[in-house]
């Protein structure tokens, strides 16, 4: 018997959760994990930063609260939710930014991947 692995997008991590709670009760006990990602490198600031004390990496810093280095601030302010210059769309939150990464025995893939899709998850 071999192994096979699964990568599955979720937009929440309560469907996330349910699914890998039902990939458990298949035998998985070990190799499953949920995480959330983001396109900020270092996920936001956890403080407010004064603009007039000039310690500020860049725009995406004071609109944003992104945290990081220069570069990647730059990059950040690239987005249309820095600059403000566009709404970017009706609804800028329609990702799948929950993933759900498993190993699972060959016997109980296809079952692991109907929850997956019954979850409206994306492999």
């Amino acid at each position: 018997m071999g192994e096979k692995s699964i990568i599955a997008y979720f937009k929440s991590p309560e469907d996330a959760n349910r699914v890998a709670d039902q990939i458990k009760s298949l035998g998985v006990k070990e190799d499953i994990q949920v995480d959330r990602f983001g396109k900020y490198p270092l996920g936001s600031s956890d403080k407010l930063i004064n603009p007039t004390s000039g310690q500020i990496s860049s725009q995406a810093t004071l609109t944003l609260g992104a945290s990081g280095d220069r570069d990647s601030g730059i990059l950040a302010s690239a987005d249309v939710s820095a600059s403000g210059m566009s709404d970017g769309g009706d609804n800028p939150i329609t990702g799948r930014d929950i993933l759900l990464a498993t190993i699972v025995d060959e016997t109980v893939f296809d079952q692991a991947m109907q929850f997956i899709k019954d979850a409206d998850g994306l492999v």
